[in-house]
């Protein structure tokens, strides 16, 4: 039986281990924390002591870390462990110029390391549900997609620059961000107003937004390149609204940052354009 180890015991990390548990794999456990492995041990993982002896044997290693001092730190202490050519699969969100530097760097040192991030709860890892995200040689993501793709709902090599995938991973998140900090916004909108999030929340039973998104991004992209449809004058002013209904800035997070950004791109010329200008291409000028 081929043993797969897992550096990383956080939500994420043990949501992985217990699927390939569930799939009868060999699974060898690490964490910086070791309290955090009992659980896992209790289902059938090993717990090693160090990350050396965590990858000993191993037929891939999966990283699930905080940030990228953490990945450096365990890539340096796993490394004496190490097989040849085995594969350091690196689900943690990176900063892009850490993940171009890091990873020629050890490709040179001989290590087969693959950034491969996740959009994935917890939950998702147990299920093996959710995307993948992998950058590097089309050989190695060819080679291990069969074996991640049982990991996950579905696997995507966005291509051989090591960084793609962490700029992927944060445009992802950011999303997910930027609509929870506007979301909190228009709660207060509807706060001001007697209605409770439920209330709210009902707008999007008869009206999608969601299906929205690939437009939206076309639309931001290429404001003021045409004709605009709704301009950017007139959606300031309807920003001004909401923000006038939620009962001032003070109670808003994402809105007035939003309003500010307009107004700069209308005092730099734009205000006749599509109001899309405002969130990107105003910028570019």
């Amino acid at each position: 039986m081929a043993t797969i180890a897992v550096l990383g015991a956080g939500l994420l990390g043990s949501g992985m281990v217990e699927n390939l548990l569930a799939k009868g794999e060999r699974v060898v456990v690490w964490n910086r924390t070791a309290s955090k492995l009992a659980p896992l041990v209790a289902k059938g993982a090993v717990a090693a002591a160090t990350p050396a002896d965590a990858v000993t044997g191993a037929e891939r290693v999966h990283l699930i870390l905080t940030a990228d001092d953490a990945v450096d730190a365990t890539i340096a202490a796993l490394l004496p462990g190490l097989g040849q050519g085995v594969p350091v699969i690196d689900h943690s969100t990176n900063l892009p110029a850490r993940v171009a530097e890091r990873a020629p760097r050890l490709r040179a040192a001989g290590v087969r390391y693959l950034h491969a991030p996740v959009f994935m709860s917890p939950q998702n890892a147990r299920d093996a549900q959710g995307v993948m995200l992998i950058a590097g040689p089309t050989a190695d993501a060819e080679a291990l997609t069969p074996a991640l793709a049982t990991m996950t709902g579905r696997v995507w090599h966005v291509g051989e620059q090591p960084e793609r995938a962490a700029v992927h991973k944060l445009v992802g998140n950011g999303v997910f961000v930027a609509i929870a900090g506007t979301m909190g916004d228009l709660f207060q909108v509807g706060a001001a107003h007697g209605m409770d999030p439920t209330e709210v929340l009902s707008l999007f039973d008869v009206f999608n937004p969601g299906k929205a998104l690939p437009f939206l991004g076309g639309r931001v992209a290429n404001a003021g390149k045409g004709p605009a449809s709704f301009e950017l004058t007139m959606a300031r002013k309807d920003v001004r609204l909401m923000i006038e209904a939620a009962g001032g800035p003070a109670k808003l997070s994402v809105l007035p940052g939003v309003a500010a950004a307009m107004d700069t791109a209308i005092a730099g010329g734009h205000g006749a354009e599509d109001f899309a200008v405002f969130a990107w291409r105003a910028r570019q000028s």
